[in-house]
Parts: structure tokens; sequence; C-alpha cells
């Protein structure tokens, strides 16, 4: 079955192979700007620098990681590098394509798309590329230790847990991947996809021995980590409407987990509250998104379809509270630093609110690319990333 991809760029559903058109004017202009703004607290940025182009046109969202004071990014080009993450000091670097995104006249790498960002835990590093590839690189230097070879293009960042590199597809199936020597341990395969999708998956989520994931079709499906067997799945979205469009139910988002309990949302859906162990559902209440949640104390924050960021309360979904001042500037998906709401916007702007109540605190400019991937905290530091690959350390101060 031929499918297509649908992805969000700008605040617009563009279309991918030849799928349905949107004109210009029917797209919501970003909400401009306060310009007089006065932030209550203070975000100086700590270091910038830039890994290869980013994402590219590829419409991926490529996303840092930081593990024991390394920061691990990666670009569309073939670039995958380490930096100090307190300094920005460049550590290491690997580049496998010499001429742009296409990689015209590289002869040994082409396959090294790079995409969704790397997995890195003890000496190995994990990452996933557009043209179906595994790769398994030392974190010390970025040398290949071992390649593995998929049916369908790698998205969004594997992960590593109890000796296996778990990595997920974009026609569907799931694959638990030895993290030694890259041999396939397992395969699901969660059956036939939707026709029409957002471009991404969300984030696998591995824990207590089972893999969590949100499917193209609006469900929150978890599996065993050691044979990749179903456990239970429960749905997110009903997939109802007069249109295509209007039927699309990914859940693009990265799951949540607080406790024993699973907190996950859907485009055109629901966010819900699941028993992690049973999959049975706590509560649930109308949210359509296309980023991922963000979870701190009894909080929950998202950000929905026309960019207003919402916090919830967790035990039982209630609102708590709403900012529009953001509305139609595309956002990324949130993330907490100390007392505050991080996200980056399509002019690439990035955003701290209180988490309190919504209010807007801080403000910083890090390019004029679009943020698409979710803010990285670490520490008292929080690492933004655009789609040209700028990256920058910003640390939470006061005013």
């Amino acid at each position: 079955m031929k499918r297509f991809w649908l992805i969000v760029i700008t605040g617009s559903l563009v279309a991918l192979a030849g799928c349905h058109s949107f004109k210009k004017e029917n797209i919501q202009p970003p909400t401009p700007l306060a310009k007089d703004f006065k932030p209550t607290v203070q975000v100086p940025r700590v270091w910038k620098d830039r890994v290869g182009h980013g994402a590219g046109v590829s419409g991926v969202r490529m996303e840092p990681t930081v593990v024991d004071g390394v920061l691990y990014a990666a670009s569309t080009d073939g670039v995958v590098a380490a930096y100090d993450a307190n300094t920005g000091k460049n550590l290491w670097k690997q580049k496998s394509r010499t001429h742009g995104w296409f990689g015209w006249g590289d002869k040994k790498r082409k396959d090294a798309f790079y995409a969704g960002g790397p997995a890195v835990a003890g000496d190995l590093l994990a990452i996933g590329t557009l043209d179906g590839h595994v790769y398994g690189l030392n974190s010390k230097d970025g040398t290949q230790r071992w390649v593995a070879t998929l049916p369908s293009e790698v998205i969004d960042s594997p992960v590593i847990a109890g000796g296996l590199v778990i990595v997920r597809t974009q026609d569907g199936r799931v694959y638990g991947l030895d993290s030694n020597t890259g041999d396939r341990r397992w395969v699901n395969d969660q059956g036939s996809v939707p026709l029409l999708s957002l471009r991404g998956n969300g984030p696998l989520l591995v824990t207590n021995g089972v893999v969590f994931l949100g499917s193209d079709d609006g469900k929150l499906v978890a599996l065993r980590q050691d044979n990749g067997d179903k456990l239970w799945e429960q749905k997110l979205a009903t997939g109802e409407g007069r249109t295509d469009i209007d039927r699309m139910s990914d859940a693009d988002g990265a799951i949540v987990i607080d406790g024993s309990t699973l907190y996950a949302s859907a485009y055109h859906g629901s966010l819900t509250a699941v028993d992690g162990p049973s999959g049975r559902p706590l509560w649930a209440r109308p949210f359509s998104t296309y980023t991922s949640l963000a979870l701190t104390g009894n909080s929950l924050f998202g950000v929905n379809t026309d960019s207003q960021v919402w916090a919830f309360d967790k035990s039982s979904g209630a609102d708590m509270w709403k900012n529009d001042e953001l509305k139609y500037r595309w956002l990324s998906a949130p993330a907490v630093q100390g007392n505050y709401v991080v996200v980056g916007d399509s002019e690439g702007y990035v955003h701290w609110l209180q988490t309190g109540d919504g209010a807007l605190a801080g403000r910083e400019r890090l390019s004029k690319k679009a943020i698409r991937a979710q803010p990285v905290v670490a520490g008292d530091l929080v690492y933004i990333e655009d789609v040209q690959g700028h990256l920058a350390a910003y640390r939470l101060g006061a005013k």
C-alpha cells in the first residue's frame, strides 16, 4: 500500500508525495510578540554552535541528548558530534557526507541521513537514518561499531535498554537489536498503517521491561521488551470525521510516566491517563496535539494544534491554565526548566512561561529558523536546536 505523510511546518499541514495542498491565505499568521514585554527571569545564553545543517528539509525533529555532562547531536546531512554540555566545547565530530544533504560525491556513506537524534548509554551511541539504517557508534569518539539494515526509514531516536537497541521504523514496525552487534533479536509489526498520517513517530518509552509507543492510528501500545509481544493497547483517538484529514489520529508525541501512570495524547484525539501495568484508562479529556507532553509535580503541560500552551492537573485532567499569547506561532513540545515551561517557535524564539499561572516570563532568540524539537533540560541548562542545526544552551537565572 502506498502511504502518504503530512508534516506540520509553521502551522500548516503541508502535503508530501502528492497529497492535498493548502492555500496560503488559509494559514493563520503567527500572533505578534508583545513589543513592550518585560522579562521577569534572566536566561542568558551560555554557548552556541551548529551541528551540520540540522533537519534540513526532511521534516524530522532532530533532538540532542545529554548524558553524563556530554551533549550529543546529529544532522540529516551526516554530522554527529559530542560537546561538553556546560561549555559547548566540541569533544569530537564525525562527518560522513561531503556535499550537503544529498551527499553528492561521497562514496563511503551514502546512507548516513541521520534522523531523530542519538541515544547514548555507556560507550554506545545509536542513531537511525532516513535510509533505513541504524548505526552503533563509539560514544567516546564516534567511530563505527556496527550497522543494521531495516526495510524503512528511522525518523526518531532509538532507545538503549537491557542489552537492546529498540527502534521504530516508519512502516509501523518496532525492532529489538542486539546492542553489541546490531543483530535483530525480535520485530513487532503493528500491521497496516493509515494511508494518511503526520510525518513523524513519537519517541519510544522503555521502562520496567515494557516498551510503550503511540501508534499512527492513535493508540497507546505496550510491548514486552524481551521479545516484542504485545501486552495491551488503548485508543487515544476515534479516527472519526468527514475527510481523511479530519480522521487523522496520530499519537506522535512522547509518552510520559509518573509512578505507574502513563500520560499520552494524539492528534484529533484526547489526553489520556492510563494505568501502565493493565492499560486501563484512568481519565481522558479532549486535547489535540502533534507534540510531546511535559510533567512536573502535579502539573501536566501540552501544546495544542493552535499552539496554545495548556496546564492540566495530572490526577484528573482538569484545566489549570491556558496561555494563548503564542497562538499560531507553531510551538515545539514543552519542557520544564525549574519553575518555567520552555517552548520554541517557528521564528526561532525561545519562550519561558511560569508553571504556576502560564504568564510569559522570558524570551530569547536562537535564530530566525523554526524550532521544532522539544527542548532538552539538564540541571540548570536547557538546550535548544532549530531546523538548521543551530544549537544553544541557556541558563536559568533570576531577575
